[in-house]
């Protein structure tokens, strides 16, 4: 049976870190993968990626675009650059119908599509995203040490956030209106993370650049990085048509998967941010070696 003929054993839903990984060893096990990939990773507006091995401060885009080339070197795999908008089970397997109109069906299906982060409408916060205004210390903290650091506050947990921020240098706790726990303020003063309980009420820089930010009252304080812990829903409804499981996690929506990476119901596994927390492209890597392997093993022996 050719390539073109054969049944297509895997979809993947997103061609992202965690897809991508996956896809590459499902098809070094020699099966026939699918990927359907929309070109937008949650990580794209960030100029580098930092932690991920042998990979440390390139763009992340560049790497997914050698990853991808290298997985189309493999004669069992297609990708294809459309959504997938919907998804059901069928007798034998799932099938997924995509924005072009098409209908593409597989024994398995995993979901990698990844999550859309959604920050406070703060003049000057979008724009910075992934540059000056970060997630995460471990991916981009270094390249900002000993500078004047803050974090935003969204959450309670967002006084945890800017405990571990003054690893990194001197840092401050924008509560934009919020109101703080007494035994929280003790522990960030115990820490030297100063605490600005007045509104944000925008950015100010040149171009990605953060030089400060601006409180009510037209107040200004000298900053050049500004940490967000944003609010993350699943990037696709796939999730919910299928009825899968889905648990509130630390940042929002993660969809529950055993350590298989296998969802709620049998023949789906998701992987990477959707899946877990917290979040990195290492991680995304990892838990998509996993899935593609315990989705081998599912063909394999059912």
């Amino acid at each position: 049976m050719s390539n073109n003929t054969r049944p297509i054993d895997v979809i993947v839903v997103g061609g992202g870190f965690a897809g991508l990984a996956a896809a590459t060893y499902l098809a070094r096990a020699r099966r026939k993968v699918l990927v359907l990939d929309t070109g937008k990773p949650r990580n794209r507006f960030a100029h580098a990626s930092h932690g991920f091995l042998g990979q440390d401060g390139r763009n992340p885009m560049d790497i997914l675009a050698d990853a991808r080339a290298q997985l189309l070197s493999y004669w069992n795999v297609q990708v294809l650059h459309d959504e997938a908008t919907s998804a059901r089970p069928t007798d034998n397997g799932f099938a997924v119908t995509l924005a072009s109109g098409q209908e593409q069906v597989a024994s398995k299906l995993l979901l990698a599509f990844g999550l859309h982060d959604t920050l406070d409408n703060i003049p000057g916060l979008q724009e910075r995203w992934g540059r000056s205004v970060l997630h995460c210390p471990y991916c981009h903290g270094i390249e900002f040490s000993d500078r004047p650091l803050g974090v935003l506050y969204r959450t309670p947990m967002s006084a945890h956030q800017a405990l571990l921020i003054a690893e990194w240098g001197p840092t401050t706790l924008y509560l934009n209106g919020a109101t703080l726990e007494a035994e929280d303020a003790e522990k960030l003063a115990a820490r030297g993370v100063a605490v600005e309980p007045a509104r944000v009420t925008r950015l100010v820089g040149e171009d990605d650049a953060l030089l400060a930010i601006e409180l009510e009252g037209e107040r200004h304080r000298a900053i050049e990085a500004l940490y967000v812990a944003p609010q993350s829903t699943l990037s696709s409804p796939l999730a919910m048509q299928l009825g899968l499981g889905i648990d509130d996690g630390p940042m929002g929506e993660m969809i529950r998967t055993d350590n298989h990476r296998m969802t709620t119901l049998d023949g789906v596994y998701a992987a990477g941010d959707i899946a877990r927390a917290p979040h990195s492209v290492s991680w995304a890597v990892a838990d998509g070696v996993t899935a593609g392997t315990s989705i081998h093993r599912n063909l394999v022996f059912g």
